[in-house]
């Protein structure tokens, strides 16, 4: 696994880098009991972001709880909010976009589905740091 640049995000006047933004992401998410918390290193591939931080949720209100303690965690911790949210009506997959780290909350039939790992399996997976707990 390798790590993504430390230095200042995308995001002019932000402060935070790209993997502290995302190990907080990640946090947050396991802590509301998002499973399967992963990110992919996407910059050299799109350039849109730096890191995906993909979650999965077993039901539609957790895929809510998720998103709501990640916006919450992530204005508290670095003052940002999310440029768009995508798909919160739905709760089926949610899209929160920091700029430089976008977050993907899906379902968990849905993220079977569009295999987001498959589509971005050659870029490098970064270590967000958390502690592996037992499955639920």
């Amino acid at each position: 696994m390798t790590a993504p640049s430390k230095g200042p995000s995308r995001r002019a006047g932000s402060g935070v880098s790209a993997l502290e933004l995302a190990r907080t992401i990640a946090e947050a998410a396991d802590h509301m009991g998002g499973e399967r918390v992963e990110a992919f290193e996407v910059g050299d591939i799109l350039s849109i972001c730096d890191i995906f931080v993909i979650v999965s949720a077993g039901n539609t209100r957790l895929v809510a709880a998720i998103a709501n303690e990640v916006e919450e965690q992530v204005h508290i911790l670095h003052d940002r909010k999310p440029a768009s949210v995508e798909g919160l009506d739905a709760r089926r997959w949610v899209l929160m976009d920091y700029g430089d780290v976008i977050l993907h909350v899906f379902l968990d039939e849905e993220r079977t589905f569009y295999r987001l790992e498959r589509l971005y399996s050659d870029a490098p997976r970064v270590d967000l740091g958390l502690v592996t707990r037992a499955p639920r």
